[in-house]
């Protein structure tokens, strides 16, 4: 039961970095869960934007748009983003914040892309490029690569304690004793709290609930209407096969890693906001669902060693961009793993600045 890397977690962050190191190394992959992406690659809303997460996240989501059209996992969609006449100084924020990056922005009238738009949401920007993405098919891919290179999936496998012993880690779970030479704490949520029990500081890295909603409409979400989000980061939904259309109100709440749960206050503030966007009726609400958002405190995700534990790598903060950025994410993070030569799709990203080292004090 002897392995060269051990990681800590089987969502998307673990399996596509698993995926991008088996073919390199012993691999093992650790899941609490009876299943692998229970918890946010499970409940995860789905879509592919260039824009989401911000400048700082952009290039990692860009260099990840053609292994995913490659493997088929996105679709087209498109994206509105809207405001009213008080937003314009977020308006032209946003644009000046992505020129020169490549990413395809133009003004609009919002009024011809989303019928029934109430009046006073004059503003748009359009996202050609925003996509849907299949999270499932792109997990399930991730993890069938690393086992035909070899990673064995344990499930059932929370880590009840670690111990580095001899250049080796000891790893106990409830389905068994463990060893590897390097841990990889990909654990979303529970990231902290991991590192804490193998004698690693935490780094504040902070769990969000976030709200969705399944709802049918009258009149019926149409065929080619985009993804439409509010400037000002107040609700955004999406149509979705069969007439359905997925809400949220954006929420963010501080919490303990658990298995999130969406509260009814926040499913009452998501109808409310969509029926101050547009005057269709909510004809039902279908299902309603929420998942951990997790953010390191300066909000980008944390690849690389700890500065103090050897053998102890941070893989974790992706936020609510994990999805969409997972291919040259795990590039990234194999290469610094491994101690190799990144690959050129992901060659001009610099991984210093996703490095644990940037919170260290003293």
């Amino acid at each position: 039961m002897a392995f060269d890397i051990a990681i800590v977690g089987a969502g998307i962050a673990g399996a596509s970095l698993a995926a991008a190191v088996a073919p390199h190394a012993r691999v093992l992959l650790l899941e609490a869960e009876d299943a692998a992406g229970y918890h946010a690659t499970g409940r995860s809303a789905a879509f592919w934007s260039e824009t989401y997460g911000g400048p700082d996240i952009q290039p990692l989501t860009a260099a990840s748009e053609g292994p995913l059209r490659q493997g088929g996992f996105l679709e087209p969609l498109g994206s509105l983003h809207i405001g009213r006449a008080e937003d314009e100084a977020r308006v032209e924020a946003f644009l000046a914040a992505f020129g020169g990056s490549g990413v395809a922005l133009e003004r609009v009238d919002p009024a011809g892309l989303v019928p029934g738009l109430r009046p006073e949401w004059t503003l748009g920007v359009r996202e050609p490029s925003c996509a849907y993405i299949d999270v499932g098919g792109l997990h399930a891919a991730a993890l069938a690569t690393a086992k035909r290179d070899g990673a064995e999936l344990v499930t059932r496998a929370s880590l009840s304690a670690a111990e580095r012993r001899d250049g080796r880690w000891l790893l106990d779970t409830p389905a068994g004793r463990f060893e590897a030479d390097i841990l990889v704490d990909a654990a979303g949520a529970w990231a902290d709290p991991i590192a804490v029990r193998c004698g690693a500081k935490p780094l504040g890295i902070q769990p969000y609930r976030r709200t969705l909603v399944q709802m049918r409409t009258d009149p019926a979400a149409p065929a080619g209407m985009p993804h439409v989000a509010d400037i000002s980061g107040n609700f955004y939904f999406k149509p979705e096969a069969a007439g359905k259309l997925w809400l949220s109100p954006h929420d963010e709440t501080a919490t303990d890693p658990c298995d999130a749960a969406p509260e009814e206050l926040d499913v009452a503030i998501a109808i409310d906001r969509f029926e101050h966007v547009v005057d269709w009726r909510v004809a039902a609400v279908e299902r309603r669902w929420a998942g951990l958002r997790t953010f390191a405190p300066d909000r980008l995700p944390i690849y690389g060693f700890d500065p103090e534990v050897p053998g102890f790598f941070w893989c974790a903060g992706q936020g609510g961009f994990g999805i969409q950025t997972a291919p040259a994410a795990s590039m990234v993070a194999a290469a610094v793993l491994l101690g190799r030569s990144p690959d050129p799709a992901v060659a001009s990203i610099d991984p210093a600045r996703y490095a644990p080292t940037r919170f260290a004090t003293g």
